[in-house]
């Protein structure tokens, strides 16, 4: 213990060290947090001998970077844009119908180079071939659809 006591500010940055190696197998970023506590604990060791101040510094410094750094620095380097696989992806995509679509018929519209059996479950009249539409979600193999209407210019 009394190399320790002798040598406080070597042991904080020991202590940061291994916080830091360990942090690289979870990436979790709590234990860099920590490690840059044990970095203000070295710091404070470097001002004063006094074990008290010195661990006091460390966890504040800790608990304050837990709180107000990890979080935004989490959620900026772990989230990213959602990424929508197959048919879901087409949600929001506009088609050209090329068999007129019913109220209570099926027709085929033409998204991205693909035809798919449509319906338009609000219709109250046909959608003619030719129209443009809009996908509001995919049913199975079946593409529920809405006209879209120009703006006038």
């Amino acid at each position: 213990m009394d190399w320790l006591r002798d040598h406080l500010w070597e042991t904080w940055l020991g202590i940061a060290i291994v916080l830091g190696v360990a942090e690289m197998l979870g990436m979790e970023f709590f234990l860099l947090m920590l490690a840059a506590g044990a970095l203000a604990g070295m710091g404070t060791a470097l001002v004063t001998d006094s074990v008290a101040v010195q661990v006091l510094v460390a966890s504040g410094t800790s608990v304050l970077l837990l709180a107000a750094v990890r979080p935004p620095l989490v959620r900026r380097l772990h989230g990213g844009p959602e990424l929508v696989l197959g048919p879901a992806g087409l949600v929001g995509a506009r088609g050209l119908v090329i068999e007129s679509i019913a109220a209570h018929s099926p027709g085929r519209i033409k998204i991205g180079g693909e035809s798919w059996l449509a319906v338009s479950p609000g219709a109250e009249s046909a959608i003619e071939a030719g129209r443009t539409v809009e996908v509001i979600e995919i049913v199975g193999a079946t593409a529920h659809v809405r006209p879209v209407y120009d703006s006038p210019s």
